[in-house]
């Protein structure tokens, strides 16, 4: 998952870069949204971890 943030981070960059400010946005946020999932998921996963032992 981390993977796709860099990802859009790479193309919200790289578009910010030539000029292409709807897609940065966009490419931004998305990357926001997904890393934000993901930091859910990973205290999730620790939560779970904790309570199991």
């Amino acid at each position: 998952m981390i993977r796709w943030v860099v990802i859009f981070l790479i193309i919200a960059l790289v578009a910010a870069i030539f000029g292409f400010g709807g897609i940065a946005d966009g490419a931004a946020e998305i990357a926001k949204i997904i890393f934000y999932i993901f930091i859910v998921l990973l205290v999730i996963s620790l939560l779970a971890r904790a309570f199991r032992k």
